[in-house]
């Protein structure tokens, strides 16, 4: 695919599950990907800080067979390599535009912490941005601001890039973030700790297709 049908997949999605192995409740990551694909998810992120490429593979192989898309967590050289559809980078990864130049056609997304981060993220290149963290998260260690869901209107608006959001969303306070405007939803731990996780993602699919499209596309 090139980067505009990536682009339209990705504006298609709901649930954005980020499965990171040590928050899997001590099963294998291949099986959880299983689980939320079952459930249709149609993009996944693996996240895996020891090794980005070690399940990268198999998470390919699973994503084609299900038609979903993989962005691979830090590190382009592992989404290259396993032929991802994409990569998210953070803060202190490869800048934004300097992965734009390497891979085309790829789907780059960046996370952002604010307004000014957000837009320069857009501004570099970035296919998506990543709005958070919305809520307190045990994913997020050392992390003591969190934007809340104000943010989500604060910022979308001013964009003309997709957006995701991430942080501390579950099943409590999901409908705050669709109230405010959020569509690609950003979970892990819901997701992957869950007791069902195919059960789990089919819910959160509802609720997200239950609220209203904005009118601005998301």
């Amino acid at each position: 695919m090139n980067l505009s049908e990536r682009l339209n997949k990705f504006q298609a999605t709901d649930i954005y599950p980020v499965i990171t192995p040590e928050f899997c409740k001590g099963r294998s990551p291949v099986d959880v990907l299983q689980a939320a694909l079952k459930g249709g998810a149609k993009i996944v992120q693996l996240r895996d800080k020891a090794d980005p490429s070690r399940y990268s593979a198999d998470f390919r192989k699973l994503t084609d067979k299900y038609g979903a898309l993989l962005i691979v967590n830090d590190s382009l050289e592992t989404a290259l390599k396993c032929g991802a559809d994409g990569v998210h980078l953070g803060a202190d990864d490869l800048p934004v535009a300097e992965a734009r130049k390497m891979a085309p056609d790829l789907l780059i997304g960046a996370s952002s912490h604010s307004f000014e981060e957000a837009l320069a993220a857009q501004n570099a290149g970035a296919s998506y941005v990543n709005i958070g963290p919305i809520f307190p998260t045990k994913t997020k260690t050392g992390v003591k601001d969190f934007l809340g869901v104000g943010a989500i209107a604060g910022i979308a608006p001013k964009l003309s890039v997709p957006f995701s959001v991430m942080g501390g969303i579950n099943r409590e306070n999901i409908h705050e973030v669709l109230a405010a405007g959020g569509r690609h939803i950003a979970m892990v731990t819901a997701v992957t700790e869950a007791r069902d996780v195919e059960k789990a993602v089919r819910e959160f699919i509802q609720i997200i297709k239950s609220v209203e499209a904005p009118a601005k596309s998301s």
